[in-house]
């Protein structure tokens, strides 16, 4: 019987556990949000750290986006640069130093902005990630964690961010946080109820930017 006359005679189903592995379960995604509002946006330059350990350790096939948190954060605008990591080698590199030109160029001179609308820039992310469809899907959130909204911006409601793991990075304190501590562990704790809620597969807080590698966790 010919190869073409037999897989005609099988099952659909048996054809797809065969052939159809997901190419993409494997690999990374990760979505960035770096907080430019008040007087966090002079803490930038340490995102671009962060944001270089990502490129060096993001690999073939491996996404990343960086976006910016401004007064209102869900639109695909504030997204800064995005790529796909090609299989080859020379062409990554190529990639990764375009991406990294991007980011300088855009973190070169922050204005702060008045308000900071994380609750949309996560929406944002966990739409991007989606879209790509790999495996591990990260949100990294560089931010005091204080969100301000101003009186028309609407965000008092459930989100989606099953399946996504969402780490807060430089979690500065502020000058209110060093005079009352709870209101800084407070407002971690508060965070950590809402993604959970809303499905999130972790909830992790990293201030120590010496142990980066613990940003990124296959499988």
């Amino acid at each position: 019987m010919k190869r073409r006359q037999f897989l005609a005679t099988l099952p659909a189903a048996v054809l797809a556990a065969a052939g159809c592995t997901d190419s993409r379960s494997h690999t990374q995604a990760v979505y960035m949000l770096v907080d430019t509002s008040g007087t966090y946006a002079q803490e930038s330059s340490k995102a671009q750290l962060i944001i270089n350990f990502l490129l060096g350790s993001l690999e073939a096939g491996d996404s990343l986006a960086v976006a910016r948190v401004q007064s209102r954060s869900f639109s695909e605008k504030d997204i800064v640069a995005k790529a796909t990591f090609d299989s080859r080698p020379t062409q990554a590199t190529a990639q990764k130093r375009a991406f990294r030109e991007r980011i300088d160029n855009s973190f070169r001179s922050v204005a702060g902005t008045r308000y900071t609308d994380i609750t949309g820039g996560l929406i944002q992310g966990a739409e991007f990630l989606n879209e790509v469809g790999a495996g591990n899907k990260t949100i990294i959130i560089f931010s005091d964690m204080q969100e301000e909204l101003d009186k028309v911006t609407q965000r008092d409601f459930p989100i989606n961010l099953k399946g996504i793991r969402i780490v807060a990075v430089n979690v500065v304190k502020l000058k209110t946080d060093n005079v009352d501590p709870r209101k800084y562990m407070g407002r971690l704790e508060a965070w950590q109820k809402r993604v959970e809620n809303a499905g999130a597969r972790e909830w992790r807080v990293i201030n120590n930017l010496d142990r980066l590698d613990a940003i990124l966790a296959r499988g």
